[in-house]
């Protein structure tokens, strides 16, 4: 196969699963061969990025993510799509140990904000890791953004909404969403709320109803994603 890019992905499965599927979705077909052309690392045993990042004691991904990119070398793909939001921790590393570009998802996504809002305070909604991780703050800090960060108990109750009711339960607990995002976006002053986390990107996605703003980031990496392949198809094409 040529002219093709990968997904890494896994982390969590659901998660990489709603990105596939938003990515057919959106493609513009009339017939098979208007797909893209991609290969799924679809590696679900990559140890969790939250419990490595809260304590180093525990299992360490980045081996892990590490062996991911030396397969993707033989493989030679256009480029590459991190799925997981709390794996861009370990971005400069897994970056350094290819010269495949690999897409920033929250880079992606800040810029996507910048464009729908000039300035203001957004609320950053991910997992724990992510937050300590910083790498959305920082993101959003280079294109004028104030960030609000969940408070402990507002934490908490993403906790539950990605890892006890989706990831454990496979619920898409719409009240506790919703719960979240006017307690984020109302009752915390800020204008909209970005969304760094896939299993949160999942929930939006079956969330049609949803009166909030928001800037889901693995959505936007999607349509990235999209016009990067077929910029490359275009490009072979003329080539």
């Amino acid at each position: 196969m040529e002219n093709f890019f990968s997904i890494l992905g896994g982390m969590g499965t659901q998660a990489t699963e709603s990105f596939v599927r938003l990515l057919n979705q959106r493609t513009v077909t009339h017939k098979d061969q208007d797909y893209l052309n991609y290969v799924l690392f679809n590696h679900a045993t990559v140890p969790d990025r939250t419990a490595y990042i809260l304590d180093k004691d525990a299992e360490n991904p980045l081996p892990f993510l590490l062996d991911d990119i030396k397969k993707q070398n033989l493989l030679q793909p256009n480029f590459i799509v991190l799925t997981c939001n709390t794996a861009h921790y370990f971005f400069e590393t897994l970056q350094a140990a290819t010269e495949i570009p690999i897409l920033h998802m929250p880079r992606e996504a800040a810029i996507e904000m910048s464009r729908r809002q000039e300035g203001g305070k957004v609320a950053f909604l991910g997992t724990e890791g992510s937050v300590k991780a910083g790498v959305y703050q920082r993101e959003l800090e280079k294109v004028g953004f104030e960030v609000m960060l969940p408070n402990a108990a507002l934490q908490q109750k993403v906790n539950d909404l990605i890892y006890r009711d989706i990831k454990e339960n496979d619920f898409l607990n719409k009240e506790l969403y919703y719960e979240i995002l006017t307690e984020a976006i109302e009752e915390c002053g800020c204008a909209s709320a970005i969304l760094g986390c896939t299993e949160l990107s999942l929930m939006q996605e079956f969330a049609t109803d949803n009166p909030y703003s928001v800037v889901d980031a693995q959505s936007i990496l999607v349509d990235r994603t999209i016009e990067r392949a077929l910029a490359d198809r275009k490009s072979a094409k003329e080539n």
